[in-house]
Order: structure tokens, then sequence, then C-alpha cells
């Protein structure tokens, strides 16, 4: 059972304020008669919603695009700003796959599907993570080569990552594991420091531009199924891999 202004803010009716009033304007009927409130708990799999006369279809799993900004922990509960409090109609199973440091900004998938968010963060499928970084000095070429090599820091292994010259003190990279504070720590390890750093693609999932910071979006029916599609099952894949050892990335 569940309650109806869940069931109509995950089908994308609306926020779930959004939904309330549209509730309370009598638009909804839950087996052909108005329903009296928002908060009814009802059988999501075989009650018949209409909005408008419309039928509503229940979606057991929601995928939100957040563009976070800088000051928010990624987390699901605490008293400081979390990346939940963004989310207008967050249900307490909702959650946000992997983390980004509290002045990291960028790309965050928000979801209660526990199967993709594993996959996501298995280090056996190597997801591969983009960022914008800006840095307080140069990038030499040397510098990008050590990068593309892999660099050793305070007894820590890091492995070949991509780096992308925009300018003299900015660019991209590309990395396929997340260790904590791995990009800080890579640049620290060169002698310099990271000023900004932003993710921008998450696999073959790409921050929407139009996003300003704050501001969250529903994926696509394409965005979803390719994401889905880049992360077919390989044979080193783990079936018996326990998701509470799989490392919570920081960046």
């Amino acid at each position: 059972m569940m309650r109806l202004d869940r069931i109509l803010a995950n089908a994308r009716i609306g926020t779930r304020s959004q939904v309330k009033k549209i509730v309370k304007a009598g638009r909804v009927k839950v087996n052909g008669t108005v329903a009296p409130s928002s908060d009814i708990r009802i059988d999501e799999n075989t009650a018949e919603i209409e909005v408008d006369g419309m039928p509503v279809v229940y979606e057991q799993y929601v995928y939100y695009m957040l563009n976070k900004p800088a000051g928010y922990i990624t987390a699901t509960e605490g008293s400081v700003p979390i990346v939940m409090d963004l989310i207008d109609e967050a249900a307490r199973s909702m959650f946000p796959v992997g983390r980004l440091d509290k002045d990291t900004t960028g790309l965050l998938l928000i979801t209660n599907d526990g199967p993709l968010a594993h996959e996501l963060l298995s280090p056996k499928k190597h997801v591969e993570k983009e960022y914008f970084v800006s840095l307080a000095h140069e990038v030499s070429q040397e510098d990008v080569r050590k990068i593309a090599f892999g660099i050793s820091y305070d007894g820590e292994k890091y492995k070949p990552a991509v780096y992308k010259k925009i300018s003299d003190t900015s660019g991209s990279i590309i990395l396929k594991e997340g260790k904590y504070h791995e990009i800080k720590m890579i640049f620290k390890a060169l002698g310099n420091h990271v000023e900004t750093l932003k993710r921008i693609r998450m696999k073959n999932l790409i921050l929407d531009p139009s996003l300003k910071e704050g501001e969250y979006r529903s994926l696509s029916v394409a965005e979803l199924t390719d994401l889905r599609s880049s992360l077919q099952p390989s044979a080193e894949d783990s079936s018996n891999e326990d998701p509470e050892h799989i490392p919570a990335e920081n960046q």
C-alpha cells in the first residue's frame, strides 16, 4: 500500500505539493471515485487511477538528474543542507548514487533503484566519470603524461586517468574508479591545487547544460535506456558482490 500523492509524484504528474493541489481540486479518481485526499493509501499495483480522465501508470522506480550546487552534503538525512532538500517530492526511499563533496558541483543521479545504483558504483563495472576541473597552477604536458600512466601519492596508487586540457589551468578528467578525493589527491601529487570541481558525466549520462545549479529533472526514456544498455553484465561481474563493500566515491 502506498500514499496516493507519492504514486502520482512517481508517475511524474507533478511535485508532491502540486499533486496535493490536483487532488484537492477533485481532479483525481481512484477506482472511479473522486479521491478524498492525497494521503490515502491504496494498492499501487491494482488500483485504477485517473487524473483529468486520463489513466495513470504507477512507476516503481524514479530517476532524477540533479545539478548539485556547492554547499550541500550528499546524504539522505542530517541537520546541515543535504542534496535531498533540493528534491521537493523526495521520499525517504530515494537516495543519491555515489557522493560529491560539499564543494563539488554537477551531475548527481537521484533514484530509488537499488540494483542500478549498485551497478553504477561497482568497481567491476569501471564506470567512467568525467569532471571539469579548474586549478591553481598550469597543467604541463608532463603532468598530463603522469596522469595517463597513473600516480602514486601518500601510499595510495591511483589508476591511469585521462586529462584533456581546456586552458592552462582548466580541463576535464575522466576516471574509472572512485577513490576518496581521488582528483584532489592526483593534482596535489603534481604540486597543484583543485580550485573548483564539477561532474559533467557518469557513464553515458551527461549533465543537461540547461539545468541550473539546484535544479533537477526526470531522466528521459532515451537517457535511461542508454544508461542501462551501457551496463551490460560482463564475465567478471559477480552476482554475489556485497553492495555494502562497494566503495562510496567522494570527489
